[in-house]
């Protein structure tokens, strides 16, 4: 069975910081382009991070410069840390798993709630 576990979700106040982590189970993790997603409501599901391994990554522009992604291939673990948080960083974020970019039927998890306000 495949597994992905968000977690590292909260309530912030805006500028604090947060780090997300995605546990991954049942696949080949380093063989995986991994993602970052997130949904707030009435809007649609957006892709804010995604990393291949490296430097091989790229960002949405709205967190572009104050996020970064990494994974740890030995604990089938990926992150994002957010700086510098806003109120419009509000979403739920979903950790998500391709075996490609073309990949029509990616793995997801079930999401972490991340909240921004004071």
């Amino acid at each position: 069975q495949v597994q992905l576990v968000e977690s590292g979700g909260g309530l912030v106040q805006p500028g604090e910081s947060l780090r997300l982590s995605c546990v991954a189970s049942g696949i080949t993790f380093s063989a995986y382009i991994m993602g970052w997603y997130r949904q707030a409501p009435g809007k649609q599901r957006e892709l804010v991070a995604q990393i291949i391994s490296g430097r091989n990554t790229n960002y949405a522009d709205s967190v572009k410069g104050r996020s970064a992604i990494s994974r740890d291939n030995a604990k089938n673990t990926m992150y994002l840390e957010m700086n510098s948080l806003k109120p419009e960083d509000t979403a739920v974020y979903y950790c998500n798993a391709k075996i490609r970019i073309s990949d029509i039927r990616p793995y997801w998890g079930q999401g972490t709630q991340v909240t921004v306000s004071s």
